[in-house]
């Protein structure tokens, strides 16, 4: 690893990085395109994470050629996630990473595609989401465009005074990946395991779990 100027500040994604959604998005989404003999797999998923609902949605109707429009999908998904996400689990490494930083007096931020109501369904449980210094999400009507655009990056960045060159991003998806580089921050990606790790390519580590992550590499106290 090259030398760079040492990490002042750090981002998170939620969703697949901090606290184990996705497989709740998956089931709950086969169940609705199962309906029409369609199959939600990775070639299609791989293409909507780290999206807005609205974005995916869309995505996920033309390329399964569903019969609904992509907002009946939507609340349709909506409310069946929402008695799902209270269960939602911890990553590994998520709450003893994000502890780590706040006790080091590192400001940290959650910065999600996720839209506000259903970031406070899914962090029902997890009272160490108080840690972090601002919570941005894809509906904040700051953001105006998703990811794969830096919008929601450099608006959470301002929120805690954060420089973009020493600013770390924890992502888990490829449009993840592609606004943190476009707002010039660095950026370690979680990548689901059934990811093609060839569409990281400007991420300056790949780890499979929060629990590999070296803070001292980047400069940030050791843990």
């Amino acid at each position: 690893m090259r030398k760079r100027a040492p990490v002042t500040h750090a981002l998170f994604d939620m969703d697949g990085v901090l606290l184990d959604t996705e497989i709740i998005y998956t089931r709950v989404t086969q169940q609705i395109v199962g309906r029409y003999g369609k199959t939600f797999d990775w070639s299609i998923k791989s293409n909507m994470i780290g999206r807005r609902a609205e974005e995916s949605s869309r995505y996920l109707v033309d390329a399964l050629e569903l019969p609904i429009s992509p907002e009946d999908y939507l609340r349709e998904r909506d409310e069946l996630m929402k008695r799902e996400f209270p269960s939602c689990l911890e990553l590994p490494g998520a709450q003893r990473l994000v502890t780590h930083l706040d006790r080091h007096d590192i400001p940290i931020a959650v910065a999600s595609s996720s839209s506000r109501e259903l970031f406070e369904i899914k962090t029902r449980n997890h009272p160490w989401f108080s840690m972090f210094d601002a919570v941005v999400t894809g509906d904040d009507p700051e953001i105006e465009r998703g990811k794969p655009a830096p919008d929601i990056f450099l608006h959470a960045a301002k929120l805690i005074d954060a420089t973009p060159s020493t600013t770390l991003v924890f992502e888990d998806a490829p449009s993840g990946l592609a606004a943190a580089l476009a707002a010039g921050m660095r950026t370690v990606v979680v990548p689901d395991p059934n990811m093609d790790l060839s569409r990281y390519d400007g991420a300056e580590l790949i780890l499979e779990s929060l629990l590999k992550f070296s803070p001292r590499d980047f400069g940030l106290p050791a843990i």
